[in-house]
């Protein structure tokens, strides 16, 4: 769980009070001690601008909220299995696709290319290179054929060169 600052970069409740994740009860009773001197609206020199000084409420009530959470050992211990659920990685598929389906492209090294448009305008790719490292031949016209014919379906998750879409491509024997 992340919890988004001022500008606009999430940052744990152990790294608004700048503490460890392994820190102690007296360490984050320190950094709580300290960010709270820094973010407390009575400490600070008044702002005519009233969008600071929400902003600096704001800042405050986050810091009261991480040592709410970290001073107690239950909430610390689900705040602690939230934080790491959420930085697992989890691929999120847009679409699965076939080498059929790919453009294929042959560059003058004799490396073949096969692309993919990607809604954003760039495109999904994979080389002759990586797919004859897993058992996938291509020929010169770019023909694919098996290196191996006990070879098995398998799929590879390819990411696109712009954006943070995914596809999937099946591979499967009877290529």
């Amino acid at each position: 769980m992340l919890v988004s600052s001022s500008n606009t970069t999430q940052k744990t409740y152990y790294e608004i009070l700048s503490v460890s994740e392994d820190a102690g009860i007296d360490e984050i009773r320190t950094g709580y001690k300290a960010a709270l001197l820094s973010t407390h609206p009575d400490k600070l020199p008044k702002q005519p601008d009233l969008t600071d000084s929400d902003n600096n409420d704001q800042e405050f009530l986050v810091v009261q909220k991480a040592w709410e959470i970290l001073s107690n050992s239950q909430s610390r211990s689900q705040y602690d299995k939230e934080l790491a659920a959420s930085r697992r990685k989890v691929d999120v598929i847009a679409n699965e696709i076939e080498l059929e389906d790919m453009n294929l492209e042959i560059s003058n090294d004799g490396v073949h290319e096969f692309l993919y448009p990607c809604r954003c305008g760039d495109c999904f790719g994979i080389s002759s290179v990586e797919l004859k490292a897993m058992g996938v031949l291509v020929g010169e016209n770019g023909e694919v054929a098996l290196n191996d014919s006990n070879f098995l379906p398998v799929s590879v998750i390819l990411q696109c060169g712009s954006c943070s879409l995914k596809v999937r491509l099946l591979i499967e024997a009877n290529v």
